[in-house]
């Protein structure tokens, strides 16, 4: 700025009030306040909600998921900070997540469609085995379906002989015969947003066939469980008809193009089911809005429905 002022009117953009100090900043060609220039410019941390800090050569350094786009501290990476088991976003300060019974974090937007135990998990299951038929892919055989806890998640793929599995396991199609235990109810949020009141129990998986079990992690969203319940019913799918030779690499392959299918087919369905919603009367009342199970989408199911799909691809 080249020009010439008066004290008086050489005002900060921001809070009109003019500008004593000797040093200022500059955005636009319009002067501000230093501490004016932090509050509109400097980024916030979404996790702590304070500025994020320079780094040691002065230069503001911060770390952002590349899907949500949510901007931490770099130190919070390190410091214990716990990130939602859906949708990897990290815990805010002034949000408490739910704390399932085998350690894991869940924010409140995926708890809405969480599904917490085998039984609620059966009517998804169905959905599924209609998608299947839907590309005359009918599995044959009724497998069981059970939703389990970490630990009983990771003792079933200890004690399984076979199969490929992701680095991370969220779901497992068992061949051996074994005792696994499920969840039978649905836990109740306690104190703290911790669950408690789980009931699990007993399920012996006797095998007739070659698949003696889907097992699940419980409380994920609905979409995520489906997703994972697709691609292991895929699975399922190749060992019935006898296609066991297939390389580690295809197999998994193919499951993956599944549970991409079916989250396509149920995005488009729930974009319907919104349209459908959007035309309708709007004379009578109704409550708020909740997630739904099956057809029209929050935005945020919208939005997770995109980012597992990212995650696929």
């Amino acid at each position: 700025m080249d020009e010439v002022w008066h004290p008086q009117c050489f005002k900060c953009y921001a809070c009109n009030k003019p500008i004593s100090e000797y040093e200022f900043a500059m955005h636009e060609d319009q002067p501000y306040h230093k501490s004016c220039y932090k509050d509109f410019f400097h980024p916030k941390c979404d996790v702590c909600k304070n500025f994020i800090p320079t780094n040691k050569n002065g230069l503001i350094e911060y770390r952002a998921h590349p899907f949500w786009m949510q901007k931490y501290c770099p130190s919070h990476e390190d410091d214990g900070t716990p990130r939602c088991c859906s949708c990897e976003r990290m815990e805010p300060t002034d949000i408490k997540y739910i704390t399932l019974d085998d350690g894991r974090k869940l924010c409140l937007e995926c708890l809405t469609s969480a599904t917490m135990d085998s039984p609620e998990c059966q009517h998804l299951y169905m959905d599924i085995q209609e998608f299947f038929e839907g590309l005359n892919m009918k599995v044959e055989q009724q497998v069981p379906l059970l939703l389990v806890e970490r630990q009983a998640l990771n003792e079933a793929l200890e004690a399984e002989k076979s199969g490929h599995h992701l680095p991370e396991t969220r779901g497992l199609c068992l061949s051996e015969e074994q005792i696994v235990r499920t969840i039978l109810k649905r836990p109740t949020i306690g104190p703290g947003n911790r669950i408690m009141d789980m009931i699990t129990g007993p399920y012996k998986l006797v095998r007739r066939c070659e698949v003696t079990a889907i097992l699940i992690l419980y409380g994920l969203p609905r979409l995520q469980t489906g997703s994972i319940l697709a691609h292991e019913m895929m699975h399922a799918y190749l060992r019935l008809k006898g296609y066991r030779s297939l390389s580690p690499q295809v197999e998994e392959g193919i499951c993956q193009v599944l549970s991409h299918l079916w989250l396509e087919s149920e995005i488009i369905a729930g974009a319907s089911g919104n349209a459908a919603s959007s035309s309708a009367s709007s004379s009578s009342s109704s409550a708020a809005p909740t997630s739904s199970k099956k057809g029209a989408k929050t935005e945020f199911e919208k939005k997770l429905g995109a980012f597992i799909k990212n995650q696929i691809e």
